[in-house]
């Protein structure tokens, strides 16, 4: 499975075009697997094959491109997914989520970009809530560079670490991928508990000192 990996990912020029390719439909389709694709080639960068820099600019660039144009579909069927999928109760959840957008937008759209799925959901999001588009560029150039720069980093590493043995090197580099994006949902997790925990508390804490 990772020498075949491997040798899609070749040390040809073409690669760049791919792993760009791989990140910009990623951002639309979260089936491609850009991030593998990225760290595949940072492991190859490390044996001198291919170019980290270029690696990592093409990876970031593709999901900037990838996320803005997720945002702009969002932004598109705003209309037709308001009107058919958003109605009584989910139309609270929309308004909900356009607050949690307009509190925490920048760090949703930083967090998201490494959770497989969740990066989508965001981008999309933030379309068709018209989450204002100059400051969803800017916070999404922040998590786009970020990413490059960890999935890119990440496959040079463990290239570095296993330059014999580049399936190894994948390995390494995939584990400690899933391993990262393991302790981003246990954050985000236990933060959400902490969240409903207190809002929970809340209503309590009024009844007691109206009572008092």
């Amino acid at each position: 499975m990772f020498d075949s990996l491997l040798g899609a990912i070749s040390d040809s020029g073409w690669t760049y075009v791919v792993v760009f390719a791989f990140a910009l439909l990623d951002a639309v389709f979260p089936v491609v697997p850009s991030e593998t694709s990225v760290i595949a080639a940072g492991v190859l960068a490390a044996s001198g094959d291919l170019s980290i820099a270029l690696v990592i600019a093409v990876a970031a660039s593709g999901a900037i491109v990838g996320d803005n144009l997720a945002y702009l579909i969002g932004h598109r069927l705003d209309e037709l997914v308001r009107r058919r999928l958003f109605r009584g109760a989910r139309a609270r959840h929309l308004q909900r989520a356009e607050r949690t957008l307009a509190e925490r937008g920048g760090y949703l759209i930083v967090i998201a970009r490494f959770i497989p799925g969740g990066r989508t959901a965001v981008t999309f999001s933030a379309g068709m809530l018209r989450f204002p588009w100059r400051r969803f560029v800017a916070f999404d150039v922040v998590a786009g560079v970020l990413w490059g720069c960890y999935a890119g980093l990440v496959g040079y590493f463990g290239g570095k670490a296993f330059e014999e043995s580049p399936t190894k090197g994948i390995m390494l580099a995939l584990a400690i991928a899933f391993g990262v994006a393991a302790a981003v949902e246990s954050y985000r997790f236990a933060r959400r508990r902490r969240q409903l925990r207190a809002r929970d508390a809340e209503p309590a804490t009024g009844e007691g000192l109206d009572g008092a």
